[in-house]
């Protein structure tokens, strides 16, 4: 908001005080010519001390009046820096609806636009605050409760195995659940350290070439035995033998690893998971079916949020960290790339989208 020259404050203190001067001038000049008028008949005498008390009179009553009338045409400024002071002082007490009102174009309006806007931006700000701070007790609670429930049944089977009265048979099975949920706890801390570290920013990739062909490959042979435990199979189909891209090899690694987890996690026994591999002259695209159920269309929309998960209930057995597809996006984001989900009667589909940077 910049104002001309003409609309400006200092020019509106000029004007008024060469008004004020000539209202003053007007009024000594009436003022004179009316006692002038009246005293006709006496001796209009303006040498000796008669003159000197004259010009005293008249240059008292100037300054007096000259203030008067400039107090007068300004007294709009006393009502702007009113209601600026009004303004600053709600704003001081939390009312940050307040606004400050002057219809005018010069620096007093100016300063009121900038209280305004800083009152909104004051606003904006506490409203992102209460808004991470629900956040950050959403994540408090979500963390409690998962680390809560692997822990409970450790304890819980670790003080059935002690038990005297266990065959050796029983004792091994209650110690052989409670290492899988130790496992699964360790698993959910390893996440949350990863999540925190990408939300920080501390997260740096180090960048080489990766054979994302070959890369898929050992992360199924290494997945093979969960294929094998869940009654599945998979079907790999890559467009090229190789394809060389730049990228972090191990981040790359945990992001599709955490998509294959999800995919095996949540497919039907029996059937199979369908993985991949096409690029373009621009873009690397690789995509991981399951054959899970529908995912419906407003859950697909927050899939990766922290936390989220499909099913209503926060099953120890079905659900996971929550954190395994959020960390997949913010490693393939952390790369330049997309990721999204489509879900239909055929299967979920989550397509992952890179830059082809082989040819550079």
């Amino acid at each position: 908001m910049k104002n001309s020259i003409f609309k400006s404050f200092r020019f509106e203190i000029v004007l008024y005080s060469i008004l004020s001067l000539l209202y003053t001038l007007l009024t000594l000049a009436v003022v004179n010519i009316g006692i002038h008028v009246i005293l006709m008949d006496s001796t209009w005498d303006l040498s000796g001390r008669g003159g000197a008390a004259a010009v005293i009179i008249n240059a008292g009553a100037g300054i007096l009046l000259f203030v008067a009338y400039f107090l007068l045409l300004t007294r709009k400024f006393a009502v702007f820096i009113e209601r600026i002071a009004d303004g600053i002082n709600e704003i001081s007490k939390g009312n940050l609806d307040n606004k400050i009102i002057i219809k005018n174009e010069d620096e007093f309006a100016l300063i009121a636009d900038r209280l305004n806007q800083m009152a909104e931006d004051i606003k904006k700000l506490m409203e992102n605050e209460r808004r991470n701070e629900h956040a950050k007790n959403e994540l408090i609670t979500s963390v409690a409760h998962d680390l809560r429930t692997p822990l409970t049944s450790i304890i819980g089977y670790l003080d059935l195995a002690s038990s005297k009265e266990l065959t050796e048979e029983v004792r091994k099975k209650y110690v052989e659940v409670a290492y899988s949920k130790s496992k699964r706890l360790e698993k959910l801390i390893e996440d949350l350290f990863t999540y925190t570290k990408f939300s920080f920013g501390e997260v740096k990739p180090r960048i080489t070439e990766v054979d994302i062909v070959k890369l898929m490959e050992q992360l199924l042979d290494e997945f093979y035995p969960s294929f094998a435990e869940n009654n599945l199979e998979y079907i790999y189909e890559a467009s090229h033998q190789s394809i060389i891209i730049k990228a972090d090899g191990d981040l790359l690694a945990r992001a599709f690893a955490n998509l294959i987890g999800n995919a095996i996690k949540y497919s039907y026994s029996g059937t199979s998971v369908r993985l991949s591999i096409d690029k373009t002259e621009d873009y690397v695209t690789a995509a991981v079916a399951n054959t899970g159920e529908v995912i419906p269309e407003e859950d697909l929309e927050q899939i990766f949020t922290r936390f989220y998960r499909v099913e209503s209930s926060r099953s120890s057995e079905t659900g996971g960290s929550g954190l395994g597809l959020a960390i997949a996006q913010r490693i393939i984001k952390l790369h330049g790339g997309s990721i999204k989900a489509q879900s239909s009667e055929a299967g979920t589909v989550f397509t992952v989208t890179l830059s082809n940077n082989e040819k550079e």
